[in-house]
């Protein structure tokens, strides 16, 4: 006789697996913590087999469970497919998201790949630029829901994540080390005015070595040790590091990754989107 797998429960085994436990998944699957752990059992019930190792501090998956897993999101994708195109309200439109560009990767991607399941027929409009950019096309009405990268949250905002700035440079690089120090930054990044005020505290000299309105042209140049940039933690560009200075460098102020978007509620899609938002960042 065939045996059905529990959708439920290999949803919540992909999400323990993606957040690395069982308290986190509970939050992501508005579920208790005994829940998650029954589901997780009975999967492995059903299966039988141990798809968790659970000797050591955080649960990782065994052998049998990094197979599992690539089967999981596949049925679960598949699974999510086909309710959002037969089961939705057929939702048409557009949503207009404006993010940070440096603030694209890593969760962006994925939340739009997963808004684009549930809500086949809407299309959402990626905007990338400076906060204050974005805020101001907000204001006017022009974006539905916007992230920023800022030191406090204004009225109305979420935010979603809180992490500290961090020096980065080309790996291996030497370029941190020569006085003046060389920086390399857009015209408009919001992190550019607090980073020099850390070096004039810290009686550091520095110069703007590298302006440009491309982050492509200042990631480039970094990435060539021309010049030292920073960053929020965990977005880092590729091809360059955080600079393992060793207290030569001042330690830079913490950002908040917010999230605003139209009206108290604004539509369903827009709510959706908003929650696959918040969900990915809470993953981070």
């Amino acid at each position: 006789m065939a045996r059905n797998l529990d959708m439920t429960a290999l949803r919540a085994f992909v999400t323990v697996a993606d957040s690395g436990g069982v308290t986190k998944a509970s939050g992501f699957l508005n579920l208790t913590q005994s829940a998650v752990s029954m589901q997780l059992k009975r999967l492995e019930d059903m299966i039988g087999t141990a798809l968790f190792d659970r000797s050591a501090r955080r649960m990782a998956l065994t052998g049998a469970g990094e197979q599992m897993l690539g089967y999981a999101r596949r049925m679960l994708e598949l699974n999510d497919e086909v309710l959002g195109r037969l089961t939705s309200k057929e939702y048409e439109g557009e949503i207009r998201l404006g993010v940070p560009h440096d603030i694209v990767y890593p969760a962006i991607p994925e939340v739009m790949h997963r808004f684009a399941a549930a809500y086949p027929r809407m299309k959402v409009s990626l905007h990338s630029s400076y906060t204050s950019r974005l805020k101001g096309q907000f204001a006017r009405g022009e974006l539905d829901l916007i992230l920023t990268t800022e030191d406090h949250v204004d009225p109305g905002g979420e935010t979603l994540l809180e992490r500290s700035l961090i020096w980065v440079g080309a790996q291996k690089g030497s370029v941190w080390r020569q006085r003046p120090l060389r920086l390399a930054f857009e015209h408009n990044c919001i992190f550019r005015k607090s980073v020099q005020q850390a070096l004039d505290r810290a009686a550091i000299s520095w110069e703007m070595a590298v302006e440009s309105d491309s982050s492509r042209t200042i990631e480039a140049s970094v990435s060539a040790d021309l010049a030292v940039h920073a960053c929020i933690e965990g977005t880092e560009p590729p091809y360059v590091e955080e600079i393992d200075h060793n207290g030569a460098l001042p330690g830079l102020p913490r950002i908040r990754i917010n999230m605003y978007r139209a009206g108290v509620a604004g539509t369903e899609p827009v709510q959706a989107l908003a929650a696959f938002v918040r969900q990915a960042y809470r993953a981070m």
